[in-house]
């Protein structure tokens, strides 16, 4: 007989630490399917909410499994891999640097993607306020249809008149060889839109990022948007199109930062279980997942309230998260 659900208020919070509900002993590639299974991921949702965020999440799954899955809450991603390597979660929601941590670590099995605005990956986007010296032609506008809002593009990246995708990347990257001298607004070193493809993608074209251009440190991607609207960075980077962000302070934003370039697609983060868990098990459970947001109004609510997403797709795209992994790898210690 199924153990009964956890109840919302007894949601554990993981702490680097690990403090957690660990699942039975006794999962396996073939064996048998354990009483219970531990999710952890990182919420969008911050305080007393995160039980009742979690809880119907939890429940779909334990219904449809007919085991209990209880729901953990982790501090951060890092401490998503840590709980899966301890065996004290077998499935994880986490961004596309842990997953890749998993897998290469643990073992894991990446699952499902994360699908926000219809797309599993996006772009870092090089805006300016100099159009003339980093545009083959002049900028056309385009829809940003989740802002809604009408933005520049030049170099091809969009269509005029038309939805802008924010796909294709790179594009006009060749660009980047110009801003040999320029002021450049760079996020932490931390920030994948920020920092890590954009330094990239500057390297490939020759430019030495300590030496070819004067960095201006800013924190967030309105800041980086803002730094080339004042004038204080000729380029800046950011994620695709985060100039919704700062249109009520600058309602002439598409005049004031022009998008010329994407990088590579950036991928979103996804799903990965253990390696420990029987192969049905991990099969039911990821039909499950990936027939969630569409199982009902509530449930598409809860999906894009705790984590940020509208749906999860079974399209992983490995080759995008192993990418990202040799990224990071350039930045890593």
């Amino acid at each position: 007989m199924r153990k009964p659900l956890l109840a919302a208020g007894a949601v554990a919070i993981l702490s680097l630490g690990l403090a957690g509900c660990a699942a039975d002993d006794g999962g396996s590639a073939d064996g048998e399917w354990p009483d219970e299974i531990t999710l952890s991921l990182v919420p969008s949702v911050e305080g007393e909410d995160l039980a009742e965020a979690l809880d119907p999440l939890t429940a779909y799954l334990s219904d449809g499994l007919g085991i209990d899955v209880n729901g953990v809450v982790a501090n951060n991603y890092a401490a998503t891999v840590e709980a899966l390597g301890s065996d004290q979660s077998q499935v994880i929601i986490s961004d596309a640097g842990s997953l890749y941590n998993a897998i290469q670590q643990y073992d894991a099995q990446l699952v499902l993607r994360d699908v926000r605005f219809g797309a599993t990956a996006y772009s870092a986007v090089a805006y300016t306020n100099d159009p003339d010296k980093y545009c083959d032609d002049e900028p056309v506008m385009a829809t940003y249809d989740a802002g809604p809002a009408e933005l520049s593009y030049c170099n091809g990246l969009e269509e005029a008149g038309a939805s802008a995708l924010g796909e294709g990347g790179p594009i006009g990257i060749e660009h980047l060889a110009d801003a040999k001298g320029a002021k450049v607004a760079l996020q932490s070193a931390t920030s994948p839109a920020g920092y890590q493809y954009p330094v990239v993608a500057m390297r490939e074209q020759g430019l030495d990022t300590d030496k070819d251009i004067e960095q201006i440190p800013v924190e967030g991607n309105n800041n980086a948007i803002i730094a080339v609207a004042n004038g204080d960075a000729e380029i800046g980077f950011a994620y695709w199109d985060a100039r919704v962000t700062v249109t009520d302070e600058f309602p002439d934003i598409a005049d004031k930062a022009v998008a010329f370039a994407y990088t590579e697609m950036i991928p979103n983060g996804g799903v990965a279980v253990s390696n420990t868990l029987p192969d049905d098990l991990t099969a039911e459970l990821t039909t499950l997942l990936d027939d969630y947001a569409d199982s009902s109004d509530e449930a598409a609510d809860v999906m894009f309230n705790l984590v940020g997403l509208s749906d999860w797709t079974s399209e992983t795209a490995e080759d995008e998260i192993t990418r990202y992994g040799e990224i990071l790898e350039e930045f890593a210690g």
